[in-house]
């Protein structure tokens, strides 16, 4: 099959700055994979904001500036951009709902912020409109019905706080801490020892605590597996990627800054789900 120049950066993007992601797209019938690619390279876009910004307000400029590009493709005047033209591809092919669309972009006001979540449930609502969402989107993208839209936003918002998790050490060297203030609170974690990478027990069980929610998410996913057909399950191959992630992070006893590096996914494990119609 051969791709256009923007599906090809699409591609060359996932692959280059979300590999996990990119080996799941891989495992997606042809035709659908081109349009995931693309969805999956404009939250890239969107996500790495408050990291390529040397201020809040320029992140904010480019927030704006994504919003103004999604009224331009629904005004069927996209830019000229590699990702802006495999989005609108993708929106039109797949009558992508905009309000969505937006609701990625808009969640990331959230990363202009240095405050920790409230508690919890808020940052578990963080995940669902980002990760969460855009799961719900691929999955749009694959014909999925409401109870597989429901449980790709499941996996999505689970795999971001297995991401989440996972990235304290990441986050605090911006000195940027994502871990919710009532788990700070309740384990007497300290953000002075947290942004300077400085481990203790209260930290590693915040952690755990972030990482058994995203379980039960898991957990609830694979209870509707055998109401989504076998096509749109791979879709939700995340989820095995998240089980490996999930195992690393208890081999290391929860401590964010003693993860093993893990290499690179290999598919081995995911075609071996997505042929058993697993995920």
């Amino acid at each position: 099959m051969t791709l256009s120049t923007s599906d090809q950066y699409c591609l060359d993007e996932v692959r280059r700055l979300d590999h996990d992601r990119y080996l799941t797209a891989l495992l997606l019938p042809a035709a659908a994979r081109s349009d995931v690619l693309a969805l999956y390279a404009f939250s890239l876009e969107v996500a790495r904001t408050r990291e390529i910004v040397s201020e809040p307000i320029l992140g904010q400029i480019r927030l704006q500036w994504w919003r103004e590009t999604l009224e331009g493709i629904y005004a069927e005047t996209p830019r000229e951009h590699p990702v802006v033209e495999a989005l609108a591809t993708a929106c039109q092919r797949n009558q992508l709902d905009r309000g969505a669309l937006e609701a990625l972009v808009n969640a990331r006001e959230a990363d202009m912020e240095d405050t920790p979540p409230s508690d919890l449930a808020a940052l578990e609502t963080y995940g669902r409109e980002t990760s969460g969402q855009l799961s719900e989107l691929v999955m749009r993208v694959l014909g999925g019905d409401d109870i597989a839209i429901t449980t790709a936003r499941k996996i999505g918002t689970a795999w971001a706080l297995v991401g989440l998790a996972r990235s304290v050490a990441f986050h605090a060297q911006s000195q940027r801490i994502y871990i919710p203030e009532d788990l700070l609170t309740e384990y007497e974690v300290e953000r002075r020892k947290v942004l300077d990478l400085k481990p203790t027990a209260g930290l590693d069980a915040a952690i755990r605590r972030i990482v058994e929610r995203a379980e039960i998410l898991l957990r609830e996913a694979r209870g509707a597996r055998k109401n989504i057909p076998a096509p749109q399950r791979r879709g939700l191959l995340l989820a095995t990627l998240a089980d490996r992630h999930i195992a690393n992070m208890r081999k290391a006893g929860f401590d964010p800054f003693a993860f093993p590096q893990l290499d690179p996914a290999g598919p081995i494990r995911l075609t071996w789900n997505a042929w058993r119609n697993r995920y």
